[in-house]
């Protein structure tokens, strides 16, 4: 697991988040606050992509639930920010479901999103991924992809935790990531990402 694929930014942080759970769980109240810093960020990156302008309130109710479940969570800090990027996508998906909002439809069909993709694409695109503005333009993508750059990218999970959130396979999840990581590149303005091997994205910055 995580050979790579996942951002290593988020990745280094994981001993530390997974021993903030732990004693989270004991009930030591600090230590939860230590996790909700480490993941509210990315969680908020992840369901402004989804609800826009509504994350923060998607957000607190998002929370309310973890903190409820908390003692049900088992996994490591990896593990950790998957469960609560599953329940603030349920939460999300709810919301939408109450404001009669139908989620975008991704244009591509399941089986065209089967075909192997590189995932070094990820890694590159960190850094122009994480800039407000780069945030507003996931927006734009299909929803798959939009779903699939944000746990990847933002969240920092890697295949198979994305492909568990969303209920989808992990080549599917990695695909639609390399397609709107393409797609956000080329909006902007950023060479690297091509098929025949992802670059330097960010770099021109």
């Amino acid at each position: 697991m995580g050979q790579g694929g996942e951002p290593r930014r988020v990745r280094a942080h994981d001993g530390e988040l997974g021993a903030a759970v732990a004693r989270a769980q004991e009930g030591n109240e600090a230590a939860f606050a230590v996790a909700y810093r480490f993941v509210q960020p990315a969680l908020l990156g992840y369901l402004r992509g989804l609800v826009g302008d509504d994350a923060e309130d998607v957000a607190s109710d998002a929370w309310l639930e973890i903190a409820r479940d908390l003692g049900r969570f088992k996994g490591d800090g990896a593990g950790f920010r998957g469960w609560t990027a599953t329940i603030a996508r349920h939460r999300a998906l709810d919301h939408l479901r109450r404001q009669k909002v139908r989620p975008r439809s991704s244009v591509l069909e399941q089986d065209v999103l089967e075909l192997p993709g590189p995932h070094s694409t990820h890694d590159q695109a960190l850094e122009s991924i994480s800039t407000e503005a780069a945030l507003e333009l996931v927006g734009g993508l299909p929803r798959d992809q939009a779903e699939a750059v944000l746990l990847r990218v933002v969240v920092g999970l890697d295949a198979p935790s994305a492909a568990r959130v969303l209920g989808k396979r992990p080549g599917a999840v990695r695909t639609a990531a390399y397609r709107g990581l393409k797609r956000l590149a080329k909006q902007l303005g950023v060479q690297g990402v091509t098929d025949d091997g992802p670059r330097t994205l960010g770099e021109s910055k």
